[in-house]
């Protein structure tokens, strides 16, 4: 990391008599079912998540964890930018009020975040969402389209796929923010995975065929890892750099995902890459004023369970294990994130 880090430095500092360049963190992170206390009516799940629930969750519960995930986020990618990320998807949020609660936490109130969230039909009453620094990026349009999937032999949805277009430091860039349907289904559910990876597939040829040189980040909890047909297949990604094209999608996680260190979340003793960032290939252009730098993992130690908690050891600290609440706690899955050049003018 520090030697990837140092190369960076060198690039830019040799390139700085000719171009300057400004670089921001693009993040995204698996919030871990952050739900308020109140039950809502339209919402049979969240009843686990309120003072009579089954969880217990109090309002001094979720104000620890409000400020444990504020203690997080500001920090993803700040090693080499040493600013808190520009972008910030969001999945497993309840709705726009738990999201207003968090940018208002001690540690995210000055950081000029806004708030992109739309209520989706998910059963379980969870969204995606995007926050972004405002005085670095400025939305343009904002929409969500629904995935219809099966559950339980029923039609169904699951969570919409959230598109936001605007302007990254002066730079037109688009954004999509995932959540695709659980692990936990079987063989249905890969099924559903693989029509959500088309599904994104669709949404950004759409965006191409306006503009090849469109630039996308694709983002989210795939709950599929990096080589899985919904990746490869149905979204169609490519993992080296060479062969992509500026219609062909770049997965820099694929790659990491062979690496232990990198795997994002655990199951019964098996490491995943569920949380990924991928990108088009306009963002490796040589001309592009935008630029893909580097992906990773942000797996600092005190986001991952030590010895002490037998078998789970090296798994990230959850918030809550088998409805007990964790105080010091942050989710069950480790943010992701990627750097992005842009060129001032």
């Amino acid at each position: 990391m520090r030697v990837i880090f140092l190369l960076l430095f060198i690039f830019f500092n040799i390139h700085a008599q000719e171009k300057k360049y400004a670089v921001n963190t693009v993040a995204f992170y698996n919030v871990e079912n952050l739900f308020d206390t109140v039950d809502d009516p339209n919402n049979i799940w969240d009843e686990a998540r309120t003072p009579e629930g089954e969880d217990r969750w109090t309002e001094k519960k979720y104000q620890i964890k409000l400020n444990n995930l504020a203690k997080v986020l500001p920090q993803i990618g700040s090693e080499f930018t040493n600013q808190h990320p520009a972008i910030l998807g969001l999945c497993e949020v309840e709705n726009r009020q738990v999201l207003i609660d968090l940018i208002s936490t001690e540690k995210m109130k000055n950081l000029n975040y806004g708030i992109i969230h739309f209520d989706s039909k998910d059963w379980r009453g969870i969204d995606v969402a995007l926050l972004f620094d405002t005085t670095k990026f400025i939305p343009r349009s904002a929409k969500t389209y629904p995935l219809k999937v099966e559950y339980k032999g029923n039609p169904s949805f699951s969570r919409d796929v959230l598109v936001v277009f605007g302007f990254l430091n002066k730079e037109p860039i688009n954004f999509i923010v995932n959540h695709w349907p659980s692990r936990g289904g079987g063989q249905p559910s890969i099924a559903q995975r693989y029509k959500a990876g088309e599904l994104n597939r669709k949404i950004i040829d759409s965006i191409m065929d306006m503009n090849p040189m469109s630039k996308v980040i694709t983002m989210g909890d795939f709950n599929d890892n990096p080589d899985d047909p919904s990746i490869k297949i149905a979204l169609k990604t490519e993992s080296e750099i060479e062969k992509v094209t500026s219609l062909v999608l770049y997965n820099p996680m694929e790659v990491l995902y062979t690496k232990k260190y990198y795997w994002t979340n655990y199951y019964q003793g098996a490491g995943y890459m569920l949380d990924q960032l991928i990108v088009s290939g306009s963002l490796l252009d040589d001309n592009s004023k935008l630029k893909y730098l580097k992906a990773g993992v942000f797996n600092k130690r005190w986001l991952i369970n030590g010895k002490d908690k037998g078998r789970w050891k090296g798994y990230p600290t959850k918030s809550m294990v088998y409805n007990r609440f964790d105080p010091k706690g942050y989710s069950d899955h480790l943010p992701v994130f990627l750097y992005l050049a842009s060129e001032i003018n």
